[in-house]
């Protein structure tokens, strides 16, 4: 396959001026950095406000004091190193640490930090696990980009999981579909991996992560109708993101050109409040009316849409924000409040479930289950080995 070349230093980013990549050196010390070429060429670099470039390129905003590396609290979900059992009938499998880029807002941006491992390359505990609680129906693979694997190393998972018979649904989340959508349809053992096991029974869903319209090119749409043909269900959830599509013309038309290309609107997120991610923050209020408002301006089968957050006690549907109030209803819980509904205060400012006044009231901050999984929000802020690097530099110039 001709693949796009793949850029992890800010040096080689030529658009960019040099007195400003300079200046962003110091970001991808603390977070990675990674994008390619095809992704590039979908940037106006005359336009200083791009949306695809805030996507992938840092900003100075990612050092602001904001937010934690796990703000979902995901090290609680463990059961076996890279396996999480996030609900009762919803394992994830975390089997990859890389992506086609790496989104700046990303809630896993500690995936890639060099002193974590949560990614396992051996799945194998977490197939075992899932193997023995016939109570799991459906697993996510994710990451990093499950994608991005060599098919060989898909088809083993998928091939596992068909092999348990209570799994029923095998999700893949993936940018790849935008990322490099030539990776997908210009690969035919991938092709026909999932046309062998998406089934008219069991179905192979793709959970595709498109943020903007115009990440929606030709290339995209050859994808889509790719994994189409070859039986997958692709399914679209992005969060509202301020600078990126935070305008509600910009998520309408987003919602409208995923429904002509038969990708199901799925959810529109909060963004979490990690570590990095101040220049991206929305309250709930901005959030929810910018959805409102691009809903309103298209069909039914954008409306299909769910403003969701991803708490660490569970999936919390925003159903209304009207005179100061939230009103809100638990959409999955790992607690088992499922269907719960909650009326909460909710200041101008609230841009978290946690930034509600009476919120505790509703959950308990969950234990560990696995010991050997890091967690990282008791760890320093800057990884290890740039730490060590960055002290290495500043006594060599002493």
């Amino acid at each position: 396959m001709a693949q796009p070349k793949y850029i992890t230093k800010i040096d080689q980013i030529e658009q960019i001026p040099e007195a400003e990549r300079e200046r962003l050196k110091k970001i991808t010390e603390k977070f990675v950095f990674r994008v390619n070429e095809y992704y590039l060429s979908l940037i106006d670099w005359e336009d200083p406000n791009d949306p695809i470039k805030n996507l992938v390129i840092p900003n100075e905003g990612e050092l602001s004091e904001y937010g934690r590396w796990d703000a979902s609290d995901e090290d609680t979900n463990y059961v076996v190193p890279g396996c999480q059992h996030k609900y009762e009938t919803t394992a994830l499998l975390i089997c990859s640490e890389v992506c086609g880029a790496y989104c700046r807002y990303c809630f896993r941006k500690r995936l890639f930090r060099n002193d974590v491992k949560e990614a396992m390359t051996d799945v194998d505990p977490g197939l075992e696990y899932i193997r023995n609680h016939p109570e799991i129906n459906n697993v996510l693979l994710t990451g990093g980009d499950p994608m991005i694997l060599a098919t060989k190393k898909l088809r083993y998972i998928i091939e596992e999981l068909r092999s348990i018979p209570h799994v029923k649904i095998i999700r893949i989340g993936s940018k790849l579909p935008v990322f490099n959508p030539m990776r997908i349809y210009e690969d035919e053992s991938l092709l026909e991996l999932i046309r062998e096991y998406s089934t008219p029974d069991n179905r192979i869903y793709v959970m595709a992560h498109i943020n903007h319209p115009r990440e929606i090119t030709d290339e995209a749409r050859k994808a889509f109708k790719a994994l189409h043909d070859a039986g997958a269900i692709v399914v679209n959830q992005t969060p509202v993101l301020k600078n990126i599509n935070s305008n509600p013309d910009d998520l309408a038309e987003l919602l409208d050109k995923l429904s002509w290309a038969g990708v199901t609107p799925y959810y529109f997120f909060i963004n979490r409040p990690v570590a990095g991610n101040n220049d991206f923050v929305l309250t709930l209020k901005e959030a929810y009316e910018a959805v409102e408002e691009a809903k309103a301006k298209t069909s039914g089968l954008g409306k299909r849409i769910r403003l969701s957050m991803s708490h660490t006690s569970g999936k919390i549907e925003i159903l209304a924000i009207e005179d100061g109030k939230a009103y809100l209803k638990y959409h999955q819980s790992r607690d088992g409040n499922y269907g719960k509904f909650m009326v909460l205060d909710c200041p101008d400012d609230a841009a978290w479930f946690d930034d509600l006044p009476g919120n505790e009231q509703y959950w308990n901050k969950p234990e560990k289950k696995v010991e050997e999984v890091v967690s990282v929000n008791e760890m320093p802020d800057m990884p290890e080995k740039k730490r060590r690097a960055r002290a290495k530099t500043a006594a060599a110039t002493k």
